[in-house]
């Protein structure tokens, strides 16, 4: 069994590689090192959500420095990498795990390791050289393991359990890329709805046409239903008017002929 420290960037992503290290006997202390996390209130309700699920399963949760200035400094602005944003994320990974490297050797840990390897939207192959080229800096091994196959059951994990899910990676970056993305589908949707109507105009109108002819066919039959009814009302009350005429009289022929 080794102490390893786990570097993690939120809680959901923590479930599967937690668990599946556990299984194989390690003893396990959760580092975040997350200076990537924009903003800070971002920052800290990840780390909140991690530590109220960590102190569940009696895991330590050790928080490294936030520095959103020096990570800037290191991983540069919008303009810096241009589209393939591939050299960004690997700064960023590399400023975060090798704080968790350092974290490891000061607390006497025997291995490294990270949940962004379940993440199958991250840079696989760059976070595991990373993780490896931090561990080797100060003399840890590296536990690998692509936790991305048990991606979908962390999520379904997570949303069971009520956990706070990010829809970003984490930077500002990564926050701006994601809306946009979601602003690129919701229109790809709107176009692909406005298609399929276009191409079933026919079937939608004569749908549209059956409805409407329906419609028209109830409210005439409610209408008639409703006169109807008007109809039975006054006859009703016609027929109580009568015999409350033909009670008045009798009563005035009784007065008149007493004990007729």
């Amino acid at each position: 069994m080794s102490r390893i420290l786990l570097h993690a960037c939120c809680g959901p992503c923590s479930l599967e590689p937690t668990r599946l290290l556990q299984e194989e006997g390690h003893d396990i202390t959760i580092a975040y090192s997350n200076a990537n996390i924009h903003p800070r209130d971002e920052y800290v309700h990840r780390l909140n959500t991690l530590t109220a699920w960590a102190n569940t399963q009696d895991i330590a949760v050790l928080e490294g420095t936030y520095d959103p200035k020096r990570w800037h400094a290191l991983v540069g602005d919008k303009n810096t990498w241009g589209p393939d944003h591939a050299e960004r994320c690997r700064r960023c990974y590399r400023m975060r795990l090798e704080e968790a490297a350092r974290m490891a050797a000061e607390g006497g840990y025997e291995a490294l390791s990270t949940t962004l390897a379940v993440s199958p939207y991250q840079f696989s192959d760059i976070v595991r050289e990373e993780l490896e080229r931090a561990a080797a800096a100060v003399g840890l091994p590296a536990i690998w393991h692509d936790f991305r196959p048990y991606y979908p059951q962390a999520t379904r994990r997570s949303r069971d359990l009520g956990m706070y899910r990010q829809n970003f990676c984490g930077c500002v970056f990564s926050n701006a890329e994601a809306a946009a993305e979601r602003e690129e589908r919701k229109i790809a949707r709107s176009r692909e709805k406005e298609q399929w109507r276009a191409a079933h105009a026919d079937e939608i109108a004569a749908k549209e046409a059956a409805r409407k002819q329906k419609r028209a066919e109830r409210a005439a039959y409610d209408a008639k239903q409703h006169r109807k009814k008007e109809a039975l009302r006054a006859f009703r009350q016609a027929e109580k008017a009568k015999a409350r005429a033909a009670q008045r009289e009798a009563e005035a022929a009784a007065r008149v002929h007493p004990g007729a």
